[in-house]
């Protein structure tokens, strides 16, 4: 029945695809006749064709918008908004990095944009990796070397050469029992070092902590206040993240009971009591009389089930969350840059559009400076720079759109405020028979840039004004536009586009006469 039905739908839209073709040739034909009969015969198939391209531009231009709308659509994912949500951590991830290669497509930054590339290609292999990642960190005197060759001589005995201090990131890899996975343990640079050095590794540190699945923050007493800021940012990474109480040795056992009830508390809310574990794991030598002095054993074996129980339990967890959270953070950095991008493109937008009007009003000056009048020259800018956030905005809309923000510079008194305020900036530099023109062109360039710094505020805010409402973007577009620094930079600017030609313009004119 379905298919019946179908095949009459066919039927009839053929029918009167027929239809309409015939009405178009009959009425080709028909003017063809016309043409033929007022018209001498050398001259009416030139008229003819002449009116039949005419016809054929003005269906194209109405139909352009569609059709690019069209064009458009093709390129972006099926359904938009009815992508499927997904099910774990790891789509989300993949559905991130998607969306990293469609915003990176419209980034021309070539040197930015390989950069973002090759850390979204090593995330789309960190998908598909089989190991957890383990880094420790902390400052220098902490022990993390010794801790992680102690961890090493427990799980697979004997270690090679000694470590020393870390200067860069080193990697070891282990396997623990019962665990599928294999487990890298990261050496850091110490953290909280004097000099241009020390502020280098810590910056390779903080990167090797955004890239874990389990942070280990190693210290050897309670939280100094440069290791608690340290903890914060650490502990807002969104990462499992465990306090080892090192050199446990050098302290008796209601010391060390003390600092780790200590540590509980400060690091209460984020990280969980258990997670904050005991260590020793370079004791210190026993001097034995008459022989050779004592070397305990490391003590970290607390440490190590605390790490196996947490990654046996949550390693899956940890693993997808750091992909995760890794991905959005590119995701981010992606989006800054392109939203960087199309900032530099709308300002240079808004740029030419205030100097092409104020030297056209320069040379034909208006009765009055009327920014309300301006609105449908401002529409052009509002038009291209809501292309420039991939948004189509029709002719009226643009042009409602500056009319309202002409209107509320007027309301707020910007408008007479801001002629007042260049006015006395240009007296004291410009002769006075040009200071009259200079100054409705100067002043509608100023106005003009305004007005599109906020249409850019707006198209950053997916067409949304903000809590305060277009008053306070329009006011605070205004506030910052007349601070010294930039309006010194807007009439340098002025004075090299506007005035020195008018003044070119006048030869005769003497110099304006220093004040007194």
């Amino acid at each position: 029945m379905k298919t019946r039905i179908r095949l009459w739908l066919l039927a009839g839209l053929a029918l009167v695809a027929l239809i309409a073709v015939g009405l178009v040739l009959q009425g080709i034909n028909t003017l063809y006749l016309q043409l033929s009969w007022y018209l001498p015969y050398w001259i009416v198939q030139p008229v003819f064709l002449l009116i039949f391209a005419a016809g054929a531009l003005l269906l194209v231009q109405l139909a352009w918008p569609w059709l690019r709308s069209a064009w458009e659509a093709r390129g972006r994912p099926a359904g938009g908004a009815e992508r499927p949500a997904p099910t774990n951590r790891r789509q989300a991830a993949a559905q991130n990095l998607a969306g990293i290669d469609q915003t990176l497509e419209r980034v021309r930054d070539a040197v930015e944009r390989e950069a973002l590339q090759q850390e979204r290609k090593r995330m789309a292999a960190e998908l598909e990796r089989g190991d957890l990642v383990i880094v420790l960190f902390g400052v220098g005197s902490a022990g993390k070397t010794s801790l992680i060759r102690a961890l090493l001589q427990e799980l697979v005995g004997q270690v090679g050469a000694a470590m020393g201090s870390t200067v860069q990131s080193q990697r070891y890899r282990l396997r623990l029992k019962g665990l599928q996975r294999g487990v890298w343990l990261v050496d850091t640079p110490g953290i909280l070092e004097a000099g241009a050095a020390g502020l280098e590794r810590e910056l390779l540190a903080r990167e090797q902590a955004s890239k874990a699945d389990l942070l280990l923050l190693v210290v050897d007493g309670d939280l100094r206040a440069a290791e608690l800021e340290v903890f914060d940012a650490l502990a807002s990474l969104g990462k499992r993240l465990m306090l080892v109480l090192n050199k446990c040795d050098l302290r008796g056992e209601q010391e060390e009971a003390r600092l780790l009830q200590l540590l509980r508390q400060r690091s209460r809310g984020r990280v969980a009591a258990e997670d904050v574990v005991a260590a020793s794991a370079a004791p210190q030598s026993v001097p034995m009389p008459g022989g050779r002095p004592l070397q305990p054993a490391p003590e970290v074996e607390p440490l190590l089930r605390r790490i196996a129980v947490v990654l046996h339990a949550d390693g899956e967890e940890l693993i997808a969350d750091n992909l995760l959270l890794q991905c959005r953070r590119l995701s981010q950095a992606s989006r800054s840059l392109l939203a960087r991008q199309r900032r530099s493109d709308s300002e240079a937008i808004v740029d030419r559009h205030m100097w092409i009007g104020a030297g056209v009003l320069a040379v034909t000056p208006l009765p009055g400076l009327d920014l309300l009048g301006a609105a449908a020259v401002n529409a052009q800018m509002v038009v291209e720079i809501a292309r420039v956030y991939g948004i189509s905005l029709s002719r009226k809309s643009a042009q409602d759109l500056a009319l309202s923000v002409g209107r509320t510079m007027a309301g707020l008194g910007l408008v007479k405020g801001g002629v007042g305020l260049l006015a006395t900036a240009l007296s004291l530099n410009v002769p006075a028979l040009v200071v009259s023109r200079a100054l409705q062109a100067v002043s509608a360039a100023w106005l003009t840039r305004i007005a599109g710094l906020s249409f850019i505020t707006y198209f950053e805010r997916d067409q949304d004004w903000g809590d305060g409402g277009l008053q306070e973007v329009v006011q605070q577009q205004y506030d910052l536009n007349r601070r010294e620094g930039a309006l010194s930079r807007f009439l340098e600017a002025a004075l090299n586009r506007v005035v020195q030609p008018l003044q070119a313009r006048q030869p005769s004119l003497a110099p304006r006469p220093p004040s007194e």
